[in-house]
Protein backbone atom coordinates (compact mmCIF):
# COMPACT_ATOMS: atom_id res chain seq x y z
CA UNK A 1 0.00 0.00 0.00
CA UNK A 2 1.60 3.53 -1.18
CA UNK A 3 0.18 6.65 -1.37
CA UNK A 4 2.04 9.49 -3.78
CA UNK A 5 0.51 13.41 -3.66
CA UNK A 6 1.70 15.95 -5.58
CA UNK A 7 -0.36 19.19 -5.79
CA UNK A 8 -0.86 22.40 -6.27
CA UNK A 9 -4.52 24.62 -5.58
CA UNK A 10 -4.60 28.36 -4.87
CA UNK A 11 -7.62 29.41 -2.89
CA UNK A 12 -7.68 33.11 -2.65
CA UNK A 13 -4.57 34.41 -1.45
CA UNK A 14 -3.41 30.83 -0.58
CA UNK A 15 -1.97 28.46 -2.58
CA UNK A 16 -1.23 25.10 -1.01
CA UNK A 17 2.49 23.12 -2.68
CA UNK A 18 2.54 20.17 -1.50
CA UNK A 19 4.68 16.96 -2.62
CA UNK A 20 4.96 13.59 0.13
CA UNK A 21 4.75 10.19 -0.17
CA UNK A 22 3.58 7.37 2.60
CA UNK A 23 3.67 3.67 2.84
CA UNK A 24 1.84 1.48 5.09
CA UNK A 25 1.75 3.54 7.63
CA UNK A 26 0.08 6.21 9.56
CA UNK A 27 1.15 9.44 8.66
CA UNK A 28 0.46 12.56 10.59
CA UNK A 29 0.47 16.22 8.94
CA UNK A 30 0.95 18.69 11.47
CA UNK A 31 0.43 21.77 11.30
CA UNK A 32 -1.24 25.13 12.50
CA UNK A 33 -4.66 25.88 11.96
CA UNK A 34 -5.07 27.14 8.19
CA UNK A 35 -1.70 25.73 7.12
CA UNK A 36 -3.02 23.48 4.06
CA UNK A 37 -3.70 20.07 6.28
CA UNK A 38 -7.74 19.71 5.88
CA UNK A 39 -8.00 21.03 1.91
CA UNK A 40 -5.06 18.11 1.07
CA UNK A 41 -7.29 15.13 2.38
CA UNK A 42 -10.56 16.56 0.87
CA UNK A 43 -8.01 16.74 -2.68
CA UNK A 44 -7.18 13.13 -1.80
CA UNK A 45 -10.36 12.22 -1.03
CA UNK A 46 -11.74 13.83 -4.73
CA UNK A 47 -14.09 16.75 -2.67
CA UNK A 48 -11.78 19.02 -4.05
CA UNK A 49 -9.83 19.65 -7.14
CA UNK A 50 -6.08 20.46 -7.80
CA UNK A 51 -5.02 22.93 -10.27
CA UNK A 52 -2.35 20.84 -11.10
CA UNK A 53 -0.82 17.46 -10.02
CA UNK A 54 -0.85 13.53 -9.33
CA UNK A 55 -2.75 11.90 -6.76
CA UNK A 56 -1.48 8.21 -7.06
CA UNK A 57 -3.54 5.51 -4.72
CA UNK A 58 -1.64 1.88 -4.46
CA UNK A 59 -0.78 2.17 -8.07
CA UNK A 60 -3.90 3.30 -9.04
CA UNK A 61 -3.97 7.17 -10.55
CA UNK A 62 -7.16 9.00 -8.53
CA UNK A 63 -5.94 12.35 -10.13
CA UNK A 64 -3.41 13.90 -13.15
CA UNK A 65 -4.00 17.02 -14.16
CA UNK A 66 -1.77 16.31 -17.58
CA UNK A 67 -4.04 13.23 -18.69
CA UNK A 68 -7.06 14.52 -17.31
CA UNK A 69 -7.82 11.98 -14.87
CA UNK A 70 -9.93 12.58 -11.88
CA UNK A 71 -11.79 10.28 -10.31
CA UNK A 72 -14.87 10.80 -8.21
CA UNK A 73 -15.13 10.32 -4.52
CA UNK A 74 -17.00 7.21 -4.92
CA UNK A 75 -14.41 5.56 -6.97
CA UNK A 76 -11.66 6.66 -4.84
CA UNK A 77 -12.31 3.74 -2.09
CA UNK A 78 -11.23 6.76 0.48
CA UNK A 79 -12.18 6.86 4.11
CA UNK A 80 -12.31 10.97 4.64
CA UNK A 81 -13.98 11.36 8.27
CA UNK A 82 -13.68 14.88 8.62
CA UNK A 83 -14.04 17.09 12.06
CA UNK A 84 -17.81 17.06 12.71
CA UNK A 85 -18.35 13.31 11.50
CA UNK A 86 -20.82 14.78 8.86
CA UNK A 87 -23.28 11.75 9.91
CA UNK A 88 -26.21 12.30 8.11
CA UNK A 89 -29.14 14.02 11.04
CA UNK A 90 -32.03 12.49 9.38
CA UNK A 91 -31.27 8.73 9.68
CA UNK A 92 -30.78 6.59 12.74
CA UNK A 93 -27.18 4.65 13.09
CA UNK A 94 -27.85 1.61 11.73
CA UNK A 95 -29.24 3.88 8.58
CA UNK A 96 -25.93 5.61 8.73
CA UNK A 97 -23.91 2.80 8.55
CA UNK A 98 -25.32 1.31 5.92
CA UNK A 99 -25.43 4.18 3.82
CA UNK A 100 -21.77 3.23 3.92
CA UNK A 101 -21.86 -0.29 2.40
CA UNK A 102 -23.69 1.07 -0.86
CA UNK A 103 -20.97 -0.09 -2.87
CA UNK A 104 -21.97 -4.21 -1.68
CA UNK A 105 -24.62 -4.71 -4.61
CA UNK A 106 -25.56 -8.06 -2.53
CA UNK A 107 -28.58 -7.11 -0.16
CA UNK A 108 -27.77 -10.30 2.27
CA UNK A 109 -23.38 -9.62 2.34
CA UNK A 110 -24.64 -6.44 2.79
CA UNK A 111 -26.53 -6.70 6.21
CA UNK A 112 -23.72 -9.03 7.14
CA UNK A 113 -21.31 -6.32 6.65
CA UNK A 114 -23.31 -3.70 8.52
CA UNK A 115 -24.13 -6.10 11.24
CA UNK A 116 -20.79 -7.50 12.02
CA UNK A 117 -19.16 -3.38 11.77
CA UNK A 118 -21.98 -2.63 14.49
CA UNK A 119 -20.72 -5.56 16.39
CA UNK A 120 -17.16 -4.29 16.05
CA UNK A 121 -17.93 -1.21 17.19
CA UNK A 122 -20.00 -2.04 20.44
CA UNK A 123 -23.29 0.38 18.54
CA UNK A 124 -25.49 -2.20 19.14
CA UNK A 125 -27.52 -0.72 21.38
CA UNK A 126 -27.45 2.29 19.52
CA UNK A 127 -28.47 1.14 16.57
CA UNK A 128 -31.83 2.87 16.71
CA UNK A 129 -30.44 6.36 18.26
CA UNK A 130 -30.05 9.55 15.53
CA UNK A 131 -26.81 11.63 15.63
CA UNK A 132 -28.59 14.24 18.02
CA UNK A 133 -29.17 11.51 21.09
CA UNK A 134 -25.45 10.32 20.83
CA UNK A 135 -22.58 11.53 22.71
CA UNK A 136 -19.61 13.45 21.19
CA UNK A 137 -17.64 9.88 21.44
CA UNK A 138 -20.60 7.64 20.16
CA UNK A 139 -21.07 9.96 17.16
CA UNK A 140 -17.52 9.27 16.21
CA UNK A 141 -17.66 5.48 17.12
CA UNK A 142 -20.34 5.86 14.44
CA UNK A 143 -18.39 7.85 11.74
CA UNK A 144 -15.87 5.24 11.62
CA UNK A 145 -18.22 2.52 11.52
CA UNK A 146 -19.82 4.06 8.64
CA UNK A 147 -16.11 4.27 7.52
CA UNK A 148 -14.88 0.82 7.55
CA UNK A 149 -17.92 -1.02 6.09
CA UNK A 150 -17.01 0.63 3.00
CA UNK A 151 -13.93 -0.89 2.95
CA UNK A 152 -11.87 1.96 2.33
CA UNK A 153 -8.36 1.81 0.59
CA UNK A 154 -7.06 4.27 2.73
CA UNK A 155 -8.16 6.55 5.61
CA UNK A 156 -8.18 9.99 5.70
CA UNK A 157 -8.87 11.41 9.43
CA UNK A 158 -9.10 15.80 9.58
CA UNK A 159 -8.55 16.37 13.61
CA UNK A 160 -10.25 13.16 15.33
CA UNK A 161 -10.72 14.40 18.43
CA UNK A 162 -11.13 18.51 18.18
CA UNK A 163 -14.71 17.81 18.70
CA UNK A 164 -14.25 15.75 22.21
CA UNK A 165 -13.97 16.98 25.80
CA UNK A 166 -11.00 16.59 26.85
CA UNK A 167 -11.78 14.18 29.31
CA UNK A 168 -13.04 11.31 26.39
CA UNK A 169 -9.86 11.91 24.10
CA UNK A 170 -7.56 9.33 25.89
CA UNK A 171 -10.11 6.31 25.91
CA UNK A 172 -11.53 7.28 21.95
CA UNK A 173 -7.61 7.37 20.77
CA UNK A 174 -6.98 3.95 22.20
CA UNK A 175 -10.82 2.83 20.43
CA UNK A 176 -8.94 4.88 17.19
CA UNK A 177 -5.41 3.24 17.86
CA UNK A 178 -7.17 -0.17 17.68
CA UNK A 179 -8.80 0.26 14.18
CA UNK A 180 -5.84 1.86 12.99
CA UNK A 181 -4.48 -1.43 13.77
CA UNK A 182 -6.43 -3.76 12.21
CA UNK A 183 -7.03 -1.22 8.98
CA UNK A 184 -3.40 -2.24 8.39
CA UNK A 185 -3.20 -0.01 5.38
CA UNK A 186 -2.18 3.92 5.04
CA UNK A 187 -3.01 6.32 7.10
CA UNK A 188 -3.85 10.32 6.88
CA UNK A 189 -4.09 11.92 10.14
CA UNK A 190 -4.74 15.72 10.40
CA UNK A 191 -3.57 16.91 13.57
CA UNK A 192 -2.15 20.64 15.55
CA UNK A 193 -1.96 18.18 18.96
CA UNK A 194 1.83 16.97 18.97
CA UNK A 195 1.17 14.90 21.98
CA UNK A 196 -1.72 12.97 19.94
CA UNK A 197 0.55 12.41 16.89
CA UNK A 198 3.15 10.92 18.60
CA UNK A 199 0.81 8.84 20.20
CA UNK A 200 -0.77 7.34 17.06
CA UNK A 201 1.27 8.76 13.72
CA UNK A 202 4.51 6.00 12.88
CA UNK A 203 6.02 9.53 10.60
CA UNK A 204 4.96 13.34 10.65
CA UNK A 205 5.23 15.72 7.91
CA UNK A 206 5.31 19.14 9.57
CA UNK A 207 3.61 21.56 7.18
CA UNK A 208 3.00 25.65 7.38
CA UNK A 209 1.57 28.06 5.00
CA UNK A 210 0.54 25.57 2.16
CA UNK A 211 4.04 23.28 2.15
CA UNK A 212 5.18 20.88 3.87
CA UNK A 213 8.53 21.68 5.16
CA UNK A 214 10.02 17.94 6.64
CA UNK A 215 9.12 14.48 7.02
CA UNK A 216 10.70 11.80 9.05
CA UNK A 217 9.84 9.11 11.47
CA UNK A 218 8.35 10.83 14.46
CA UNK A 219 10.94 9.77 16.72
CA UNK A 220 13.39 11.82 14.93
CA UNK A 221 11.46 14.50 13.82
CA UNK A 222 10.69 15.12 17.54
CA UNK A 223 14.40 14.66 18.80
CA UNK A 224 16.45 16.65 15.77
CA UNK A 225 13.40 18.69 14.05
CA UNK A 226 15.03 20.51 10.90
CA UNK A 227 12.76 23.97 10.50
CA UNK A 228 11.98 26.50 13.34
CA UNK A 229 8.76 25.48 12.77
CA UNK A 230 9.09 22.19 13.01
CA UNK A 231 10.54 22.93 16.36
CA UNK A 232 7.52 24.83 17.97
CA UNK A 233 5.34 22.19 16.71
CA UNK A 234 6.99 19.69 18.30
CA UNK A 235 6.85 21.58 21.91
CA UNK A 236 10.64 23.62 21.63
CA UNK A 237 9.82 26.56 23.63
CA UNK A 238 13.55 27.93 23.42
CA UNK A 239 14.42 29.11 19.92
CA UNK A 240 16.56 32.22 19.66
CA UNK A 241 18.47 33.72 15.84
CA UNK A 242 22.21 33.02 16.41
CA UNK A 243 25.11 34.51 14.79
CA UNK A 244 28.87 34.47 14.27
CA UNK A 245 31.06 36.71 16.79
CA UNK A 246 34.58 37.02 16.58
CA UNK A 247 34.68 34.51 20.12
CA UNK A 248 32.03 32.06 18.57
CA UNK A 249 28.28 31.27 17.68
CA UNK A 250 25.90 33.63 20.07
CA UNK A 251 22.24 33.11 20.60
CA UNK A 252 21.35 36.17 20.15
CA UNK A 253 17.66 36.31 22.23
CA UNK A 254 19.57 35.16 25.18
CA UNK A 255 22.93 36.89 24.38
CA UNK A 256 24.79 33.39 25.43
CA UNK A 257 27.60 31.73 23.81
CA UNK A 258 27.02 28.40 22.06
CA UNK A 259 29.97 25.33 22.12
CA UNK A 260 28.93 24.93 18.56
CA UNK A 261 32.12 24.27 16.20
CA UNK A 262 30.37 24.97 12.83
CA UNK A 263 27.15 26.01 11.27
CA UNK A 264 25.89 25.38 7.91
CA UNK A 265 24.86 28.41 6.20
CA UNK A 266 21.28 27.33 6.02
CA UNK A 267 20.93 27.04 9.46
CA UNK A 268 19.50 30.47 11.16
CA UNK A 269 18.19 29.92 14.33
CA UNK A 270 18.58 27.29 17.21
CA UNK A 271 16.61 25.87 19.75
CA UNK A 272 17.13 24.36 23.37
CA UNK A 273 14.20 22.18 24.64
CA UNK A 274 13.14 23.50 28.47
CA UNK A 275 13.69 19.53 29.59
CA UNK A 276 17.44 19.71 28.62
CA UNK A 277 18.12 22.31 30.77
CA UNK A 278 19.47 20.82 33.63
CA UNK A 279 20.69 23.32 37.02
CA UNK A 280 24.72 23.39 37.78
CA UNK A 281 26.03 24.39 41.38
CA UNK A 282 28.92 26.36 41.00
CA UNK A 283 29.11 27.06 37.15
CA UNK A 284 27.33 27.47 34.57
CA UNK A 285 25.13 30.07 33.24
CA UNK A 286 23.93 32.29 35.72
CA UNK A 287 20.14 33.26 35.24
CA UNK A 288 17.75 35.44 37.31
CA UNK A 289 14.12 33.39 38.02
CA UNK A 290 12.38 36.14 36.31
CA UNK A 291 8.99 33.93 37.11
CA UNK A 292 7.86 30.23 38.58
CA UNK A 293 4.69 28.92 36.59
CA UNK A 294 3.55 25.87 38.30
CA UNK A 295 1.95 22.74 35.93
CA UNK A 296 0.06 19.78 37.13
CA UNK A 297 3.46 17.74 37.71
CA UNK A 298 6.00 20.86 37.42
CA UNK A 299 6.93 24.06 37.59
CA UNK A 300 8.34 26.12 34.55
CA UNK A 301 11.10 28.47 35.29
CA UNK A 302 11.56 31.47 32.89
CA UNK A 303 15.27 32.43 33.34
CA UNK A 304 16.62 35.91 32.09
CA UNK A 305 20.70 35.24 31.73
CA UNK A 306 22.23 37.95 33.17
CA UNK A 307 25.00 38.42 30.30
CA UNK A 308 23.94 39.81 27.07
CA UNK A 309 20.38 39.98 25.80
CA UNK A 310 17.03 40.05 27.72
CA UNK A 311 15.09 37.20 26.32
CA UNK A 312 14.41 34.75 28.75
CA UNK A 313 14.39 30.71 29.06
CA UNK A 314 12.21 28.04 29.74
CA UNK A 315 12.88 25.36 31.63
CA UNK A 316 11.03 22.59 33.00
CA UNK A 317 11.61 21.25 36.89
CA UNK A 318 9.94 18.80 38.66
CA UNK A 319 7.40 20.08 41.62
CA UNK A 320 9.44 18.57 44.60
CA UNK A 321 12.51 19.20 42.91
CA UNK A 322 12.08 23.11 42.82
CA UNK A 323 10.31 23.41 46.38
CA UNK A 324 13.28 22.26 47.73
CA UNK A 325 15.98 24.80 45.96
CA UNK A 326 13.33 27.94 45.26
CA UNK A 327 15.80 30.34 44.43
CA UNK A 328 16.01 33.95 42.93
CA UNK A 329 19.12 32.73 41.08
CA UNK A 330 20.16 29.82 39.27
CA UNK A 331 22.89 28.53 37.36
CA UNK A 332 22.44 26.62 34.16
CA UNK A 333 23.86 24.50 31.26
CA UNK A 334 22.93 22.28 28.50
CA UNK A 335 25.35 20.05 26.29
CA UNK A 336 26.24 20.83 22.69
CA UNK A 337 24.18 17.40 21.57
CA UNK A 338 20.76 18.98 22.23
CA UNK A 339 21.00 22.00 20.54
CA UNK A 340 18.84 22.23 18.05
CA UNK A 341 20.22 23.46 14.74
CA UNK A 342 17.12 25.15 12.58
CA UNK A 343 16.56 26.64 9.04
CA UNK A 344 13.69 28.95 8.29
CA UNK A 345 10.60 27.32 6.36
Amino acid sequence: MSLYVDIEKKLGSFFLKTKFEVGNKTLALLGASGCGKSITLKCIAGIEKPDRGKIILDGVTLFDSEKRINLTPQKRRTGLMLQNYALFPNMTVLQNIAAGAKRESDKNRRKELVEGVVAGFGLEKLTKHFPHQLSGGEQQRVALARLMVSDPQILLLDEPFSALDSHLRFQLEQELRQVIRRFGKTVLLVSHDRDEVFRLCDEIAVMADGRILETGEKQSVFAKPQTIVGARLTGCKNISPVSRKDSGYVAETWGIPLDIDFLPEQITAVGIRAEDISIQSGRGICCNVMESIENSGSYTLLLEPRQGASGTLAMEMEKEVWKKMPQQEVRISFSKEKVLLLRDA
